[in-house]
């Protein structure tokens, strides 16, 4: 079977990440985390490979061993559908916390509560108000 994921590839902060939208997004949970050894060729200790659930959504995630000249672009991002305005604020605010906001909190017309905003780690997310 062909099947789709996003893979988020982070240098050096993936767990720290993980565990960051674990405590923060309803229904996401780390999966599984395989790390690299002392043999490399990423730093003993980083995340090789790791499978995590974000609100419900399936994602691969890792640690370059290998320094790029890209890092995230807010052209992909996370949507997050939220059940109450509450919700959205809360998500919107704990997201933006030492990232940056793209589109601050507001009705933009096509939602009533919306939210883009690029997290501490540079992952880019949309966080909406159903």
């Amino acid at each position: 079977m062909t099947s789709a994921r996003p893979f988020l590839m982070f240098t050096g902060r993936c767990e720290e990440a993980l565990d960051f939208y674990v405590a923060t997004i309803p229904g996401s949970r780390i999966d599984a985390i395989d790390r690299y050894g002392a043999e490399g060729p990423g730093g003993e200790g980083t995340v090789r490979i790791a499978s995590a659930t974000i609100a419900g959504l399936p994602v691969f995630a890792n640690d370059s061993p290998v320094k790029h000249a890209f890092d995230f672009t807010p052209s992909l991002s996370l949507w997050i559908e939220c059940a109450d305005e509450a919700e959205v604020e809360r998500l919107a605010a704990a997201l933006a916390e030492g990232g940056r906001e793209l589109m601050p909190l507001g009705n933009y017309g096509f939602s009533r509560r919306f939210a883009w905003v690029a997290d501490r780690f540079g992952v880019s997310w949309q966080v909406n108000f159903a």
